[in-house]
């Protein structure tokens, strides 16, 4: 009896299934997904969508900064660090890249490296982000004292989106 109704057997309009997918439609680009997802605090998700941009696209400094600070946002400080100087290698203009990597070191330990990385950056960004000048006092603040924060855990800091790709290591209240 169903389908002796007017409607059919098309879905009304006010049903509470999704709507099917359009497989003609064009796919979106795999590097706005990766923002979006990196926005949205899902990482492994955002390493896929960059994964895919690559495929499609080819292999760009954005796309490997990308999976870089997704990689760093998962605690995953080698693999984030690799691709970070991998993004550099490709284009080694852009302060956001070594900002990534300067805080990459920093939650490495290795404060030396990061202020230098720091100083680059914030050339590079002509003194214009606040962000970089604060990784960069951290630094310097690391190394003119080794114990400065000793007492807090490095869990106590959580990256913080900036821009596209830019993050601040920033304290917890």
């Amino acid at each position: 009896m169903a389908a002796c109704t007017q409607g059919g057997l098309a879905v009304s309009s006010d049903t509470p299934f999704a709507p099917d997918r359009d497989i003609k439609a064009k796919a979106k680009d795999g590097l706005l997904v990766g923002h979006r997802l990196m926005d949205a605090g899902e990482h492994e998700l955002a390493i896929r969508a960059y994964t895919r941009a690559a495929a499609q696209n080819g292999i760009s400094s954005d796309i490997m900064a990308g999976i870089g600070s997704a990689n760093l946002a998962l605690g995953r400080l080698g693999q984030a660090e690799d691709n970070l100087r991998d993004a550099i290698k490709i284009d080694p203009i852009v302060p956001q890249y070594w900002n990534n990597l300067g805080v990459v070191l920093m939650e490495r330990g290795k404060f030396q490296e990061a202020s230098q990385i720091f100083k680059r950056a914030f050339a590079l960004d002509n003194g214009e982000s606040d962000a970089i000048r604060d990784n960069l006092r951290l630094a310097l603040a690391k190394i003119e004292n080794p114990a400065y924060d000793a007492n807090q855990r490095q869990e106590e800091f959580k990256l913080v989106r900036r821009g596209n790709s830019d993050y601040l290591l920033q304290q917890t209240p």
